[in-house]
């Protein structure tokens, strides 16, 4: 991606092609910060508690807070003059949105279902059950949006397909969101508080995409591309600070029920981990049998794979609460994200002998 002065239309800021020091070892931090959160929820419950009843109309505000300087950093990175790219490579752009908006969602809710309703059952808190469920919904209907463009120039995938993707699901986004976790949680049974879900769509996808493109436009015209390209830098550890500091409140709400039930962690991760393999892996062939290049299919399996949790904690809080099910669920999608994800970069840079042989023949699988 380009970082020449702004001349007709901005141009994409290049994202770092390599995990920073501190990046690398995200899922470590994320550990440290749950552990953190439940020695604290032990040691000061009070505090938790009340930072936990700061609520304006079921909607926490210092997590609400938290989540803005989550988001609106990542969202500073998009630019819409991308949409303009999606003809480019249509292939990529059908594939990546069909599994996105199509595939995804009632995946995860079918393997939550399986795993959680059923299999795991007899392991889970019975009281639980649909809001584990209604939490990996909210995670699946989100998809991912800044780590995309690490894991795709960990690949040295198409720089124009990463951005102009990832500011088409953006957009999509905005009015998918919410009718989709409203049918499928509908169909899980689970009774949908629609007021609080559209405000949580306004709160944490309306507001903050407004907010972030109106600094872009004021930073590119302030100093074109350059300027743009400092204050990303400069907000660049703000995300993931929001985003650990987020941990350890969760979970110094939830730790009580952690350290009582240490397995549900690790049979939430079942059902998510299953679903990132399978979508990738799903674009990943879906572009081969269509004939999309290489640089193109590795992004797409890997956006059409990730999540989008800042989104779906936010949600999954103001929809349930701190201490609910749907809260801790999308949590631990937080906590495998990093590895799962470099995982599959790894993975698609070593099929790629595979991919191209029949990539060049159309129609190949």
């Amino acid at each position: 991606m380009s970082t020449t002065p702004l001349a007709t239309s901005p141009a994409p800021v290049k994202a770092t092609a390599r995990l920073g020091g501190f990046e690398r070892f995200l899922t470590l931090w994320v550990a440290l910060c749950i552990l953190a959160g439940i020695v604290l929820g032990q040691v000061a419950p009070g505090v938790f508690h009340a930072l936990g009843a700061m609520t304006v109309a079921e909607v926490n505000l210092p997590v609400a807070v938290l989540i803005w300087l989550m988001i609106v950093p990542m969202l500073l990175k998009i630019d819409p003059a991308a949409l303009r790219e999606i003809g480019r490579h249509w292939r990529g752009m059908v594939t990546t949105v069909g599994v996105n908006w199509l595939v995804k969602p009632f995946s995860m809710a079918a393997l939550g279902w399986l795993f959680i309703g059923h299999l795991f059952r007899p392991f889970l808190p019975a009281a639980q059950i649909e809001s584990y469920i209604a939490g990996l919904i909210l995670l699946a209907a989100a998809p991912c949006t800044a780590m995309v463009f690490v894991w795709s120039n960990l690949l040295d995938g198409e720089p124009h397909f990463t951005l102009s993707q990832i500011a088409l699901n953006d957009t999509i986004m905005v009015v998918a969101f919410a009718p989709i976790v409203g049918l499928l949680l509908g169909l899980s049974s689970i009774t949908v508080p629609w007021n609080t879900l559209l405000l949580s769509v306004l709160l944490y996808i309306v507001i903050p995409v407004i907010a972030a493109q109106l600094w872009r436009r004021a930073r590119l015209a302030a100093g074109g591309a350059h300027a743009l390209a400092r204050t990303l830098a400069r907000l660049g550890p703000v995300s993931i600070i929001a985003l650990l500091a987020t941990l350890v409140l969760l979970f110094g709400l939830q730790g009580e029920a952690i350290v009582a039930q240490p397995a549900v962690i690790l049979l939430l991760a079942v059902p998510i981990i299953v679903q990132v393999y399978f979508n990738a892996g799903l674009a990943y062939t879906v572009n081969r049998a269509i004939g999309s290049e290489w640089c193109v299919a590795g992004p797409s399996a890997l956006i059409g794979a990730s999540n989008f949790f800042e989104l779906a904690v936010a949600a999954a809080i103001a929809l349930f609460g701190f201490q609910s099910g749907a809260a801790l669920a999308t949590v631990v999608g937080v906590l495998v994200e990093v590895p799962v994800m470099l995982s599959v970069v790894y993975l698609v840079r070593r099929t790629r002998p595979w991919y191209e042989a029949g990539a060049a023949r159309p129609g190949a699988l």
